[in-house]
């Protein structure tokens, strides 16, 4: 029985180490908020559709495997939900497969209650987050200057804001006020670029209202923000998505090569809104093998 209880607290000491819950906000220091008391809801196991306030969700591999790199990962869901499970704990333990370290962000929703603009509520999350990483990235044993972030569907947007949103929405003090919030390289999945012509509606309706404006929508269209100081991007899309159409990687990929951004860009065929761990197509199912190569070509700069 002492044998069995031992065993039991080794396993669950590793669990813990593997996943690792972080408050993104310390208590008074989360900005945009109307100081609301809100309930965390999970329409249904794995996908959340509102929460109090940001969360990460540390996946460490084992300390003789780690390397330095260190990814955030984005879930999306429209900008209505989180699908952490699907879009974000799955993504993380493939990545600890590869030393990777992951960490998942479950990020404010713009139709929350609580925020006072609703817009820049996720982009102060992954900020927030990517400076918190930055600032004890000794203490997870990763490099500082090696942490990208993976963004699926309208993760993938916001993993493009904040590739390419240079202002600090944050308002944080103190030595976190230093701290970069531009990642050092990107992974787009199906991504939401374009707010606009070739928008998923429903991203656009949640992050920017029913009665955007022509200027408004232009600004949030990522394609418009990309630039000389745009990190490192890779991108994969299906060309049969018939959510988000494959015209978004493409107008981002063009902004790339038009501001001579390093990266790539694969179309699968096949595949359509579901591009992730486990694939339907082993055509499809090779953006893991590609992404894991170039990944390497991050970590040897």
């Amino acid at each position: 029985m002492k044998n069995f209880i031992l065993i039991f607290s080794i396993l669950l000491t590793i669990q813990l180490s593997a996943q690792q819950k972080i408050i993104v906000w310390s208590k008074g220091e989360m900005p945009n908020s109307k100081g609301l008391k809100l309930n965390i809801i999970e329409e249904k196991e794995g996908r959340i559709t509102q929460i109090q306030e940001a969360e990460l969700f540390a996946f460490l591999p084992a300390k003789e495997e780690r390397k330095s790199m260190a990814i955030i990962i984005i879930p999306g869901g429209g900008y209505h939900h989180l699908t952490y499970d699907l879009g974000g704990y799955s993504y993380a333990k493939w990545l600890n497969t590869l030393g990777i370290s992951a960490f998942v962000l479950n990020y404010r929703l713009p139709t929350s209650p609580d925020l006072k603009q609703r817009e820049i509520a996720p982009l102060q999350d992954i900020q927030a987050a990517i400076k918190l990483i930055r600032k004890n990235a000794a203490q997870y044993g990763i490099s500082p200057d090696q942490i990208g972030v993976l963004g699926t569907s309208a993760g993938g947007h916001l993993a493009a804001m904040a590739s390419n949103i240079s202002i600090d929405y944050t308002e944080l003090k103190g030595d976190l006020s230093t701290i970069s919030t531009i990642p050092n390289f990107a992974v787009l999945v199906s991504p939401v670029i374009d707010l606009g012509e070739f928008a998923h509606k429903g991203s656009r309706v949640n992050l920017l209202g029913e009665d955007a404006s022509p200027e408004k929508i232009k600004e949030y269209s990522m394609q418009n923000k990309v630039n000389e100081k745009t990190p490192p991007t890779i991108l994969f899309h299906a060309q049969n998505d018939p959510a988000v159409p494959v015209i978004n990687s493409i107008l981002y990929y063009e902004a790339m090569i038009k501001h001579k951004v390093k990266g790539a860009l694969f179309i699968f065929p096949e595949g359509e809104h579901n591009i992730g761990i486990s694939n339907k197509s082993e055509l499809t199912d090779n953006w893991k093998e590609i992404c894991t190569d170039w990944l390497k070509t991050i970590i040897n700069k």
